[in-house]
């Protein structure tokens, strides 16, 4: 089976909004529905979980319903943090899946994931046991120390900018946050970093520009201009 785990446990304050992030409505519509969408769409997904803010499962729900997104099977508790909030969603996934499964964990508010994106992170997971969605780095890089100046120069073709999904077979992505938790990793930043920071290597797949992740205000004016450009390509 292929598996969606979708991360919606984040209050999103960088957004300066009353409401999550996730459950912003754009055109009449929540963010995370778009993402769920994008998923449910999927011919090879068979299901789909959520990780879902405190106080919001009712309301997810009830949005699974109007949209009619019945790959939704569970809503899970997030965590104090997103490494806690993944982890809630796939123990709650190994219940009863295989360690064969395929996981694919995905924010919520990366909406505008592609077909082509979900697909060759399937595949690549199944064939190197992982799949980190990941863009080149077309911007010159610095380092700073202080934030406000820099005399280090990082190379850009050493450099990769992941996204989500990241898939992996469910049995090593389990086995490598309890290990994490072994060994005192905490707090890493996205399931990439903690694989990395046990010492293993991960393969990339797939990614775009335009799986933008809405974390700004800003950000909601890119999405709503990708999807005027997407229905207008529709159209035509």
């Amino acid at each position: 089976m292929n598996l969606a785990l979708i991360i919606a446990g984040g209050s999103g304050a960088r957004m300066h909004q009353d409401i999550p992030k996730q459950f912003i409505n754009v055109y009449d519509k929540p963010v995370i529905v778009y993402t769920l969408e994008a998923f449910q769409r999927h011919g090879d997904i068979d299901e789909i979980a959520v990780v879902c803010i405190e106080g919001w499962e009712t309301i997810l729900w009830a949005y699974a319903r109007q949209f009619n997104i019945d790959k939704l099977k569970r809503v899970v508790p997030g965590g104090k943090n997103g490494q806690d909030s993944i982890r809630n969603g796939l123990y709650a996934l190994k219940e009863d899946h295989d360690d064969q499964d395929i996981v694919l964990i995905h924010d919520a508010i990366r909406p505008m994931v592609s077909q082509e994106i979900i697909s060759d992170c399937i595949v690549k997971a199944r064939l190197h046991g992982s799949a980190i969605a990941a863009i080149p780095c077309a911007e010159a890089m610095l380092e700073t120390q202080d934030q406000i100046s820099a005399d280090t120069v990082i190379p850009r073709d050493n450099l990769k900018r992941t996204q989500t999904p990241q898939g992996f077979p469910l049995g090593r992505i389990v086995d490598a946050h309890r290990r994490a938790l072994e060994q005192g990793i905490t707090n890493s930043v996205a399931s990439c970093t903690l694989l990395v920071e046990l010492g293993e290597t991960v393969y990339f797949s797939a990614g775009s520009e335009k799986n933008v992740k809405l974390t700004t205000p800003e950000d909601i004016d890119i999405f709503k201009a990708l999807l005027i450009a997407k229905r207008d390509s529709w159209m035509k």
